[in-house]
């Protein structure tokens, strides 16, 4: 999309302290995103799941009804509500319903175990948790989180149970038209996100209105969506971008969302030819599986015109395959956070193949910087820390001013991440800052590596970590996943040095056919992998 086709964009002070450029006619809460929705495609379909669908009037009726049903139950404006649902359209109506009433959304993944559950439920005060029947038993009880009130039990999607029993759904019209959302600032928390605590407890992310309605901005006019597109959600949608890129962006559009309970790629192949798939965003182990499928070659996927990608670097054999069959494809890396609302950065169209090594440039309202230890902004190509500052920067995390002092400076909020922007604005990720590798004073970015390994044609998903040396301090180690017969480690390590220098090629691996650790959000889990690997004896 060229520059000139985006809305007018000016500078605003918010959340005190903070100068930043915003759009400057936008909706001013998540809600006013679906009464816009209505406008324009009231009798369109929003949601597809399964054999349930909800146009945008339904999908308004509902989200009303749901927030009465609270209101009367004692929920109040700045209530936290959380939800513990899988993929499925009760999660949409959920989110706006709460979204509504003031409430604040505390989204969990269905693959959290009971002790993140309840820490999150406890951290937040929850005093609704609205879940699947069949994961009760991980909820804690009243006297370990004294403020849950309230508990909603939805039957799974198997069930008989009709999908209007779960808020008694009644259909009147009366009731619903009397409903009056709640007047949101645009600053308010919509959405508390709890990251994955790699390094230590979670950290519950403060999504406001504010940011959530930039962003989806940001993807909408990005991918030039309108209420003729079709998404597919594969991804978990009480993830980051599950919420932003494929709920708010896609409603803000009056577009039609299916929403995949579970993803499998022959599944994800037929809906997208059935529903004339447009749009989609998934990871790049989405795409390689999509294309090990024999269904793929067999379906017209014609429609298919704006493929995103985010969370790992997309192999080139794999973009070279996905473009080949569907010539009108556009493949675009995206870059971002939790505590960014999703993208930062997006990669111009056309421009994939030519920039490989890059996460695309800062989208419309967003700042990015490299900075050294000592706070001080790098020079074009240096490499440092990258912050990132703009509206959908998160307002900081809650019940944790330690942890907001420590991320969040002038606005900007310090990524961890080591990159390094080139003179035409692209940015280039190198690691996370923890995970880079000193093998005896050289410093190896593990990216670099795994960029590398994903071209090897039997690649299907890999981890480059460090393993403990006495001499080197620490040597590189490859976790591998294959997507079909066993190869050699020498035959990994040959390739490796073909594009490496010598010391930063792994000197040992670990090959096998399972899938690599994720969290549950879906994050790759490099410290649970580092727990795996024997150190190096002297």
């Amino acid at each position: 999309m060229n520059p000139t086709e985006w809305p007018r964009i000016r500078v605003e002070s918010h959340f005190g302290d903070r100068v930043v450029k915003c759009f400057e006619k936008r909706a001013q809460t998540l809600y006013q995103l679906l009464e816009k929705a209505c406008e324009i495609n009231p009798h369109g379909i929003a949601l597809v799941c399964e054999e349930s669908q909800l146009s945008y009037s339904e999908l308004r009726r509902d989200s009303s009804l749901l927030a009465q049903r609270m209101s009367l139950e004692g929920i109040k404006p700045g209530d936290r509500i959380a939800l513990l649902l899988n993929n499925r359209i009760e999660f949409v109506v959920a989110l706006f319903a709460i979204t509504a009433i003031g409430a604040i959304c505390v989204p969990l993944s269905v693959r959290e175990q009971k002790t993140g559950i309840k820490f999150a439920l406890t951290h937040s005060k929850a005093s609704m948790v609205i879940h699947e029947s069949n994961l009760a038993q991980l909820l804690p009880t009243q006297e370990e989180a004294p403020s849950l009130r309230f508990k909603l039990s939805i039957q799974t999607c198997e069930s008989s149970q009709s999908y209007a029993d779960w808020i008694e759904i009644d259909n009147n019209e009366a009731q619903h038209a009397a409903f009056t959302p709640f007047a949101c600032d645009e600053e308010d928390t919509a959405i508390i996100l709890y990251t994955s605590g790699t390094t230590g407890l979670p950290k519950g992310a403060m999504l406001s209105h504010f940011g959530l309605v930039h962003s989806s901005m940001h993807y909408k006019f990005s991918f030039n969506l309108s209420h003729t597109d079709c998404a597919i959600a594969t991804v978990p949608l009480s993830h980051v971008t599950g919420v932003v890129a494929l709920i708010t962006c896609v409603i803000m559009a009056g577009a039609k969302l299916v929403i995949m309970p579970n993803f499998k790629a022959a599944h994800f192949i037929s809906l997208a030819q059935v529903h004339a798939m447009t749009y989609t965003l998934m990871v790049p182990a989405m795409y390689n599986l999509c294309l090990l499928d024999p269904l793929f070659e067999k379906t017209d996927l014609s429609n298919w015109r704006v493929g995103a990608f985010g969370g790992a670097p997309m192999p080139v054999a794999t973009i070279e395959q996905l473009v080949g069959k569907i010539p009108k494809l556009i493949l675009l890396n995206c870059y971002g956070s939790t505590e960014t609302t999703s993208p930062s950065t997006l990669m111009p169209k056309g421009e994939t193949l030519r920039h490989l090594d890059s996460v695309g440039q800062a989208l419309p309202c967003v700042e990015i910087r490299t900075m050294d230890s000592q706070g001080r902004e790098l020079a074009v190509g240096e490499l440092g820390e990258i912050w990132i500052k703009g509206p959908m920067v998160v307002k900081g995390y809650w019940d944790n001013l330690e942890a907001t002092r420590t991320n969040f400076v002038g606005g900007f909020w310090r990524s961890g991440d080591l990159g390094s922007i080139d003179e035409k604005g692209y940015l280039k990720v190198v690691d996370r800052i923890k995970d880079m590798i000193n093998r005896g004073g050289y410093k190896i970015y593990t990216i670099e590596v795994e960029n590398v390994l994903y071209q090897h044609p039997s690649v299907l998903e890999c981890a480059v970590v460090s393993k403990p040396c006495p001499v080197l301090g620490e040597r590189v180690h490859a976790f591998i996943t294959l997507k079909g017969e066993l190869v050699k480690e020498s035959t990994l390590k040959e390739f490796c040095a073909q594009h490496l220098a010598d010391y930063k090629v792994p000197e040992s691996f670990s090959i096998s056919k399972e899938l690599l650790p994720r969290n549950a959000n879906g994050k790759l889990l490099k410290r649970d992998l580092r727990n795996k690997i024997t150190p190096f004896t002297a």
